[in-house]
């Protein structure tokens, strides 16, 4: 349903193009995406976004030749906050990071500045570069939350629709609101739940390649049906956006139809061409945790 899906700013992207691969360092191959175009759809003003919140990749196949020509590896972690005029083009930046292949670089560090000069100027706001030594990578840890998570995938639901339906989510505090009794002085039930389904699928904007992810999603409010919640996910299924705009289209549903006192969404998104891509939206909390699922 992207309405922007023709802006001049997506068919200038070497996205779903044919592309040679450079292995000399190239800093003009990255690409920033306007994050407006999604978020005039939502009607979202960025000076007054009703979230907080950042971008968090993952680099497993970075690597450079060290001034004796040896190749160096290293596993990189990128975050951009989420109030940057422009997120990275995902192709762009793998077509980036294999031009330093064959490039020569002193240190890490040397590295390091170089990553965040050049996505700090795609992004237009600071970018924040980590990159960790193989053996030493945090990044690395399947790490679980000490918070109890229910995984509302078990539910046994028909399911006859794969095409995005924000509106499922009108019933998702039906069988809630019932529950409370209807005197006028009976305040509303609340709850505080931490969900995860691990069967969002959506479609590249550009490419329709499909792109998996386990969704995070702790909220406080009223309760939310998770089957209804569980059939307003399977919604995305055919639905082509770009790994960002599913997030905050699915926390904009969330707190239109749903009214929550706090929210937080995180999708942790499989690789691709050794990039993962964990968009992290909240009302309360800025930073994504450090953590991957399995099937990063």
């Amino acid at each position: 349903m992207a309405t922007y899906q023709n802006s001049k700013e997506l068919k200038n992207l070497t996205l779903g193009k044919a592309t040679e691969y450079c292995s000399e360092y190239n800093p003009n191959l990255l690409q920033g995406v306007p994050r407006s175009l999604n978020r005039d759809d939502l009607s979202l003003v960025s000076n007054t976004l009703p979230f907080i919140g950042e971008d968090i990749w993952y680099g497993y196949e970075l690597s450079w030749l060290n001034n004796k020509g040896k190749p160096i590896v290293a596993v990189a972690e990128f975050r951009f906050a989420c109030t940057s005029p422009n997120l990275v083009e995902s192709k762009s930046f793998k077509l980036y990071l294999n031009s330093f292949n064959q490039s020569k670089f002193s240190s890490f560090d040397e590295v390091k500045k170089i990553l965040i000069k050049d996505l700090s100027a795609t992004a237009g706001i600071q970018a924040q570069v980590t990159l960790f030594p193989v053996e030493q990578c945090p990044a690395l840890a399947i790490k679980v939350s000490g918070r109890e998570i229910t995984c509302i995938d078990e539910a046994d639901i028909t399911v006859d629709n794969y095409q995005y339906t924000a509106e499922l989510l009108k019933y998702a505090q039906t069988d809630a609101s019932s529950e409370v009794s209807s005197s006028d002085t009976c305040p509303v039930k609340t709850v505080s739940e931490n969900l995860v389904s691990h069967l969002l699928k959506s479609n590249c904007l550009i490419t329709n390649q499909p792109d998996w992810a386990s969704v995070y999603i702790s909220y406080e409010g009223a309760p939310i049906d998770h089957s209804i919640l569980l059939q307003y996910l399977i919604s995305f299924r055919q639905h082509n956006e770009f790994h960002e705009q599913c997030v905050e289209r699915i926390f904009c549903d969330l707190q239109e139809y749903c009214q929550l006192s706090k929210l937080t969404v995180f999708a942790r998104y499989t690789r691709r061409g050794g990039l993962d891509i964990n968009p992290f939206r909240s009302t309360h909390i800025a930073y994504a945790p450090a953590a991957r699922t399995l099937r990063q």
